[in-house]
């Protein structure tokens, strides 16, 4: 899945209005205009189409964090500058204040079994012998699961 994606599912997902993106990615860390919010929520064939890169959706789902859990005391995190998907997975999860059977209750939402030790794989560091790396379909089906979760109305 590519950033454009992740980003409109998330904003169609919770609803959030240009005003709302915009306040996201400042508590993230960026500040945004409009203008690069509506160009990169437009389809990737529009002329106008601008890629998201990882260190402005980092900053977005660091906004998410801030407005879904409040900002924590001290320093803010840094934007990362390179994301994969379990990075995002975990920026979700800390976001929505989620726990193991949380998400695997949003994947079966879409009918997509996944067993308790195959997501802690996703959470454990890189050099972990039992890590596994998300991809795609797995980001993909649990951003569908948000959103059945979130807008039921979607679904009709």
């Amino acid at each position: 899945m590519n950033n454009n994606d992740i980003l409109r599912r998330l904003r169609y997902t919770f609803d959030l209005n240009d005003d709302k993106m915009m306040a996201l990615f400042a508590s993230g860390g960026k500040e945004v205009t409009r203008a690069e919010i509506s160009d990169w929520m437009k389809p990737e064939d529009h002329e106008e189409f601008q890629k998201l890169v990882d260190i402005n959706l980092a900053a977005f789902l660091n906004g998410f964090i801030n407005e879904k859990r409040g900002k924590k005391e001290g320093e803010q995190p840094k934007p990362e500058k390179s994301l994969n998907n379990n990075i995002i997975l975990r920026k979700l999860k800390i976001a929505l204040n989620y726990k193991d059977e949380d998400i695997l209750d949003v994947l079966d939402l879409v009918k997509f079994r996944l067993s308790k030790s195959e997501l802690s794989a996703f959470f454990r560091k890189p050099d972990h012998q039992h890590y596994r790396p998300l991809k795609d379909q797995i980001l993909r089906n649990f951003l569908l699961g948000l959103q059945l979760k979130y807008r039921p109305e979607s679904a009709k």
